[in-house]
C-alpha cells in the first residue's frame, strides 16, 4: 500500500494547497479556512490462530499486496470498531472460523509504510476452516513447519506468539519462569 498523497486542493474551501514540507502539517493557504491535512496511518489487525492440535491456521492471500502468499488472517479496522472485534471478524471472513482472542502479541510498523499492524493470539472456538472472499486457500501448519510468510514483521509476530505460548504452557503446568 502506497502512502496517501496530499490533496492538491483544499477539500473544505477549494483553494490550491501549498507544497508539502516533510515532517510538517499541510495547512490550507487560505488562513480563514483553517483546514489541516495529516498523513494518517491505517490500522490493521491479524491473528495467529491456533487449532485444538496446536497448529497455526494461515490463509493464502487472493489480493495485493503479496497475492498468493501465506499470511495470518488479517485486515483493516473499520472506524469505530474495537480492535479485538475487528481481529475476530477478519478471521471469520477469511478463514470461516470463530475465534477467541487470547492475547495481544504486539504492534508492528515499518518506516515509510502507512500500515500499523496489531497482532493477536487466538484459538478456534467454532466452525471448519474454509477460504472466504479474501483467501485462495486455508491451511493449518505445525508451528515449526510454516511456509514462507508474506510480510516483513511476520517472523517477529511468530516469535511473540511462541513466547506467549511458552508462558501459557508454563502456567498450565504449574511452573513459573525463573527470574535471575
Amino acid at each position: 500500500m502506497a502512502l496517501q498523497p496530499p490533496p492538491r486542493f483544499c477539500p473544505r474551501c477549494g483553494h490550491a494547497m501549498p507544497a508539502l514540507v516533510p515532517g510538517e502539517v499541510l495547512r490550507c493557504a487560505e488562513r480563514a479556512c483553517g483546514y489541516a491535512w495529516y498523513r494518517d496511518p491505517k490500522v490493521a489487525v491479524g491473528v495467529v490462530v491456533e487449532d485444538a492440535d496446536g497448529r497455526v491456521l494461515l490463509v493464502r492471500r487472493n489480493h495485493e499486496p503479496r497475492m498468493g502468499q501465506w499470511a495470518f488472517p488479517s485486515g483493516f479496522v473499520d472506524a469505530g470498531e474495537l480492535l479485538e472485534a475487528a481481529a475476530a471478524r477478519e478471521v471469520r471472513e477469511e478463514a470461516g472460523v470463530a475465534v477467541r482472542i487470547d492475547a495481544l502479541l504486539g504492534a508492528y510498523s515499518e518506516a515509510d509504510e502507512p500500515v500499523i499492524f496489531i497482532a493477536y493470539a487466538g484459538s478456534i472456538t467454532g466452525g471448519t476452516p474454509a477460504p472466504g472472499d479474501e483467501a485462495i486457500e486455508v491451511g493449518v501448519f505445525a508451528p515449526d513447519a510454516l511456509p514462507p510468510l508474506a510480510f516483513v514483521h511476520d517472523d517477529r509476530v511468530m516469535a511473540a506468539w511462541r513466547a506467549h505460548r511458552a508462558g501459557r504452557d508454563a502456567s498450565a503446568n504449574g511452573t513459573k519462569e525463573q527470574q535471575p
